[in-house]
């Protein structure tokens, strides 16, 4: 008897879902609202004509490690990667930038006396990067596939990056390269694990870079239903659901939805202490992005940062703090910590000649209405003066803008929810099977899931292997280093 299932929204979680039930034989049918697939993964022309702008997200760390991905063979339905000379770049006031090189002994070099401890911190990551994307990237309580490497990534990543930053290293060069990679986290730095996020996303783009994907953030999603269409699975867009009972029958439905939705959403049968738990759910802060089309690279300071994909525009550790500290106040930081990405340095098909497409986001309060625009512009011609004069059109789009576009970006939230508290361990209730929603034959694959926000589809991968499980199939072995908890 063939099997069959139903995946609400067509995100990469969702998407990687329907591929891995798919390779195991179960009939799967994806519903997606939008006129797209891909969720928050999407590219679109919004600086004019012959540009390609990220809607989401622009650099992908974990997308070229992503145990899915690589399983799946992108590459082989068209997926390209572009690196730039340097995966990342930290300007500061002193005019010149912070560096990380690709390959980790680079990195250290340029740090001069902070070498050793730059080394101490990152030297497993780098040296493992498949492995430690493996741990990282499923359920934190659970036996991980790699428990050695695990353990050891475990002692540095439980601290506060703030107080790391300060013990470990001597230079402000190092604290601020540090502090930029656990700013991923939109965490206040003094809060305890975000010292993890800066090794893993230093130790990650000193070994697999933060490349883009050639063409936009959208050619992932165009390898994925490259992918399902061979695989005869059906994408029905412009189709929005809102009560489960209108949906064909299927032996399992995966919602690639966060707790807000998952509520909203009739005929789920979900009730009880799971739904309490649900709508206690806590949102993050959320993103005020701003879109750049420029007359010719940015004019950094220093020129190196020309040449790197992402820059972390925020200046020293201790501003860095203070602006996360600010939003996680609720306030706007006058000073807010900018990501930006470079893509058109790499690749020539996001701009027209001699054009660059610059991304950007700060981070801001969920929901923030403020007029950040503005203070996003002063942070970079702080570190690359006349960059204003080379803005040909730019383009904002506020935490309600956001939400607009996509609800699973709720206040203008990109991870899913927050990573305070017991939510970054327990995503979306406290239990150790989280991708089972609360009713028979219902599952969550959401970011609001381990291993939450990211381009890299692990948490509908899980999602799927948790169905194959219920449903008595044998799941075949994958790259993902499958042991552990029962997901």
């Amino acid at each position: 008897m063939t099997r069959t299932a139903i995946v609400v929204g067509a995100g990469p979680n969702g998407l990687a879902a329907a591929a891995r039930l798919a390779e195991h034989g179960v009939q799967v049918s994806v519903y997606e609202q939008g006129e797209h697939p891909g969720g928050a993964a999407r590219s679109a022309d919004t600086l004019g004509p012959g540009t390609i702008v990220d809607l989401g997200a622009a650099a992908h760390p974990f997308g070229i490690g992503s145990p899915a991905f690589r399983h799946l063979d992108l590459e082989r339905h068209g997926l390209r990667w572009l690196h730039h000379r340097y995966p990342m770049a930290h300007p500061l006031d002193t005019g010149s930038s912070v560096l990380l090189h690709p390959d980790l002994e680079q990195t250290a070099e340029e740090l001069g006396v902070d070498a050793g401890a730059w080394r101490l911190l990152h030297r497993a990551v780098a040296g493992h990067p498949l492995e430690s994307l493996q741990n990282a990237t499923g359920p934190l309580l659970r036996i991980p596939p790699h428990p050695p490497l695990m353990a050891g990534f475990g002692a540095r990543a439980l601290w506060p990056a703030g107080a790391t930053a300060r013990l470990a290293f001597r230079t402000e060069a190092a604290r601020a390269l540090f502090a930029g990679s656990a700013a991923h986290s939109m965490l206040p730095l003094n809060h305890a694990f975000t010292a993890g996020f800066a090794v893993l996303f230093g130790g990650l783009g000193q070994s697999l870079g933060w490349p883009v994907a050639q063409g936009g953030t959208n050619s992932i999603i165009n390898a994925l239903v490259r992918h399902l269409a061979l695989a005869g699975v059906v994408i029905h867009t412009h189709s929005p659901v809102r009560d489960l009972r209108e949906l064909p029958a299927s032996d399992a439905v995966l919602l690639d939805l966060t707790p807000r939705q998952v509520l909203e959403l009739k005929g789920t049968g979900i009730g009880g202490r799971y739904a309490a738990h649900l709508r206690h759910w806590k949102y993050g802060p959320g993103a005020f992005k701003v879109d750049y089309l420029l007359d010719g690279p940015i004019p950094w300071r220093d020129e190196r940062t020309a040449h790197a994909g992402t820059v972390h525009v925020g200046g020293s550790l201790a501003e860095l703090m203070d602006a996360e500290r600010e939003v996680g106040r609720g306030r706007v930081s006058a000073r807010p910590f900018v990501m930006l990405a470079q893509p058109s340095a790499v690749d020539g098909s996001r701009a027209p000649a001699g054009r660059q497409v610059i991304w950007s986001y700060a981070h801001v309060p969920n929901g923030c209405d403020a007029e950040v625009g503005p203070l996003v512009d002063r942070q970079i011609e702080r570190f690359a003066p006349g960059f204003a004069q080379r803005i040909i059109t730019r383009v904002e789009t506020p935490p309600r803008a956001l939400e607009d576009w996509n609800p699973n970006l709720v206040g203008g939230d990109i991870g899913g929810g927050s990573l305070r508290g017991t939510q970054q361990l327990l995503r979306p209730a406290p239990t150790l099977r989280p991708y089972r929603a609360g009713a028979p034959g219902l599952y969550i694959c959401s970011s609001s899931t381990p291993p939450g926000g990211g381009v890299h589809g692990m948490a509908g991968w899980h999602a799927a292997h948790a169905v194959l499980r219920d449903l008595g199939i044998a799941r075949r072995p994958t790259t993902t280093g499958e042991t552990g908890a029962r997901p």
